[in-house]
Parts: C-alpha cells; structure tokens; sequence
C-alpha cells in the first residue's frame, strides 16, 4: 500500500535540566530514532527551543514539534521560528501542526490569546501552513475537515486518534483520507502515535491506556515488529513514534524495522 520506509520517532517534553535533556537527544539518535518530537503544553518545555537545544547535542536526529497548536501563535511566528530552526539545524527539523487538542484552550488562556472556534482555529492552522518554507511538515488529524487540510497540504498525516481505536477504526478514517487526497495519497506519509510499546509495559501505563488498541503495542520483538509490517501492509502507516519512557524497551523494533 506503500512505499515510504519504516522511520520511528519518541516523543518527549520533559527533563530535570540541559544535561538530561541532551542525553535523552542523544540516546534516541544511539538507539536509531529518526526524530525526537517535542508536545506544545503549558505544562511541558517550550517545543522550539527544546528542540533547538536537542539538535546542537546530535549530528543526524531530526527535532520537531508534535504537535504545536496553531491557535497559540500567529502564522509568521511560526514562519519564523521554523525558517530559523530549519537553518540551523541543516534541515533537521520538522514542523507538527495541530488545529488545538481538546484542553488546548486553557493554555490559550494563559497565553493571552484566542483559542477560536473550531473553523478559526482550522482557518488559523492552514494559514500557518501557507506561512512556512522549506519545512517538513506534519498535520495532525481527525475529523473531516481537518483530513482535508491534510490531505491536501501536508507532507506527513498523523492519525489523532485515541489509542483504544481498533484497526477497523483507523481504517475507516484512512478510507476518508484516500477519498479526500486522491491522487495525492500514496505522496503522504501516514503516522501514528504509540501511547504505550514494549514486552512487558508497565501496570500503571497499561491501566492508563488501556491494554487493546492500534496505540498500545505489546509482544515479544519479532510479534511487535510483524505487526508494524502488517499495518503498513495494510493501513499505509510507516511514521510511528511513541511516548519517549518507552524508548528503550521499544528501541529492538526500531533496529530490526528502521528504513526498511
């Protein structure tokens, strides 16, 4: 169903001081992650420069942000951040872009700004999107008018869905995506987010996330890597991150599946 190579990316937005932060850039680049992806919360660090700082401790991880909440800023902010990061970084970075998730708004309070409706704030995003240059970038989606946008200006699509969602269930969403994108679909990269991955995952993790779903991925090695392949196969879906405490537990599959 397609042809993009398997690349894998953790996502983290937390860490003690600079020296964790950079050991944690630098073991994902070790460990055979493409990107190491930062979230855009109050409650997290500040995505552009987290990845900034992450990016001067690698030489060939990719950073981004995922995902940055467009309401949050004006467009050529955004621009202009990520012409910089682009810059120098050498290329390395990665604009993710999402329309607000649910308990965005209180950030947008915090902030100062706006949050909007929901047709502002996907107005917001696909202006931000028409602001940037040079930069991958990756729209987060699922609703219908959001897969639109995607379809028809992103170069990455990742699946927001819930990790309990069934294989029949994305399915039905990347169904929705092809009939938007057209002919366009098999140029986009399909993503998905793994809330939780690894042999054995912790209880705490498994009651939080549940322990079915397309976002809650367990089994030895080799039955975690086949499912991958049949997803692809399948699903199209060969851009897979996961929640960065699960980066070392998850790093077999990354070596047995990375570019292939």
């Amino acid at each position: 169903m397609t042809d993009h190579p398997f690349r894998f990316g953790a996502v983290a937005g937390q860490a003690p001081d600079a020296g964790a932060w950079t050991g944690l850039a630098r073991r994902a680049e070790g460990l055979g992650y493409s990107t190491l992806l930062v979230p855009d919360t109050l409650g997290t660090l500040s995505p552009f420069t987290a990845a900034a700082v992450a990016a001067t401790a690698t030489t060939t991880l990719r950073v981004g942000t995922y995902v940055l909440s467009a309401p949050n800023r004006t467009p050529q902010a955004v621009a202009w951040e990520s012409a910089t990061l682009h810059k120098l970084t050498g290329g390395r970075f990665e604009l993710g872009l999402g329309a607000g998730r649910p308990d965005a708004e209180s950030d947008a309070a915090a902030l100062g700004v706006r949050f909007g409706t929901p047709s502002q704030r996907i107005d917001r995003l696909s202006r931000t999107i028409d602001a940037v240059r040079d930069v991958r970038i990756l729209v987060a989606a699922s609703g219908t008018k959001l897969l639109r946008l995607a379809a028809s200006k992103a170069d990455t699509v990742a699946l927001g869905v819930p990790p309990h969602y069934s294989e029949e269930q994305v399915a039905a969403k990347l169904d929705e995506l092809y009939e938007l994108a057209g002919d366009r679909f098999h140029e986009l990269e399909l993503a998905m987010n793994l809330a939780c991955a690894g042999a054995e995952p912790p209880e705490w993790a498994l009651s939080r996330f549940g322990r079915t779903g397309t976002g809650i991925l367990t089994g030895t090695v080799a039955e975690m890597a086949d499912t991958l392949r049949r997803r692809r196969d399948h699903l199209g879906i060969s851009y897979v991150s996961v929640n960065a405490q699960f980066m070392d537990a998850f790093a077999p599959v990354v070596e047995r599946l990375a570019g292939t």
